[in-house]
């Protein structure tokens, strides 16, 4: 590595293990908490629900801020019946934990950290910053591939994509995103060095494993894999419709194994009504209900929509490569088939991930267009 790397790489190592410190040091302990615990504490006392909630509540309350716990227990105004249910009542919890508990790859880091000797909360947390910083590393050795003679840029894009509100949102929070987000990273590098097709597919199954909802972007990139490969060689590969078929077994098997009660449920409960006890009424609703909510969602959506639309433009004007334009539409498909399952338009880190991918496919093109930006050389 050339002397004007090193020192690059140097102070990015330092750089982003400030930020994840400063993102730790202002964790929010959000109300999805107690689902990762609780899927946590299922593995240790199997055949004892009344201990998993109790413990779950009694955990985070010798950590977490007491307004950040009010609101974890829904009393903080306005009050949430349903949270409150889930706090005092064991049934209602516990019907609540499907949810979390199909997130596998994602409770197994937990459980790791957990094992290491950190309490529920701090394993929890601190999965979201030990992601970050690998996020940051990954985001530097890609950007590096993207601009091989120009460590100055490389650093400055690093660090600015760091400092992007749903980046350091994404690592302070009880969520999967952020540790999903490194394995599309490794996905994304993977297309830009042209990995074999079973290497892409390892880094698909651990998507899919950690986040199951991710089955509609794994799926549908081997299905545009196969389709554009038929195109040019005018050949079926059998591998894509075999690893199709391992992918849709392996979401099947986990959302049937943990009790997964489904879209129409997940749907109801966080657009439509929260309800106490999953199995006490049917998510009913119409698709004029449904339609009703998607053109109210999408109303607050223009930011993604600007800046997806934006980069696919940017894109396809930089780039007459057909894969290259094939990739972007298919990044900006996905935000959609996304948004159409889960229309969480405030909740910019539900697709945050899709648009890093558009991103980075944008640096690419932009690479490629004007040589990579060199730096020249000072006589």
């Amino acid at each position: 590595m050339k002397t004007g790397w090193r020192i690059s790489f140097f102070f990015i190592i330092i750089i982003i293990a400030v930020l994840s410190f400063w993102n730790y040091k202002n964790r929010i302990y959000d109300w999805d908490m107690p689902g990762y615990i609780g899927s946590l504490y299922t593995l240790k006392f199997p055949d004892a629900p009344d201990t998993i909630r109790k413990l779950t509540y009694s955990e985070i309350q010798k950590k977490a801020p007491e307004d950040q716990f009010r609101d974890i227990l829904g009393i903080q105004k306005p009050a949430d019946n349903a949270r409150q249910a889930f706090a005092n009542n064991t049934r209602a919890f516990m019907e609540q934990l499907p949810y979390y508990q199909i997130k596998v790859g994602y409770n197994l880091g937990i459980l790791f950290l957990y094992q290491l000797g950190l309490s529920s909360p701090d394993a929890v947390l601190f999965l979201s910053i030990i992601s970050y910083f690998i996020s940051g590393l990954l985001l530097f050795y890609i950007i590096r591939i993207i601009f091989p003679e120009n460590y100055i840029l490389t650093g400055v894009l690093t660090i600015s994509i760091m400092l992007l509100p749903p980046m350091t949102f994404m690592a302070r929070v009880a969520t999967p995103d952020m540790f999903v987000l490194q394995f599309l990273l490794i996905f994304m590098m993977g297309i830009i060095k042209q990995w074999k097709k079973w290497t892409m597919f390892s880094v698909l199954f651990a998507i899919t494993f950690i986040r199951p909802d991710y089955i509609p972007f794994t799926l549908s990139y081997l299905s545009v894999a196969g389709i554009y490969g038929y195109l040019n060689n005018k050949k079926i590969e059998i591998a894509f419709i075999l690893q199709s078929i391992i992918l849709f077994t392996l979401y099947v098997s986990i959302t049937n194994f943990y009790g997964y009660p489904g879209w129409k449920h997940l749907f109801y409960d966080t657009f439509i009504y929260r309800r106490e006890f999953i199995s006490g009424s049917p998510p009913d609703f119409s698709i004029n209900d449904y339609l009703a909510i998607i053109f109210t969602k999408i109303i607050y959506f223009k930011k993604v929509t600007i800046t997806s639309v934006g980069l696919l433009i940017l894109t396809f004007y930089l780039s007459k490569d057909l894969w290259i334009r094939t990739l972007a539409v298919f990044f900006l498909i996905n935000i959609y088939i996304k948004f159409l399952f889960f229309p969480h338009s405030s909740g910019l880190r539900f697709f945050f991930g899709y648009i890093i991918l558009l991103i980075i496919l944008f640096l690419y093109v932009l690479s490629k267009k004007y040589n990579g930006f060199k730096l020249r050389k000072i006589a």
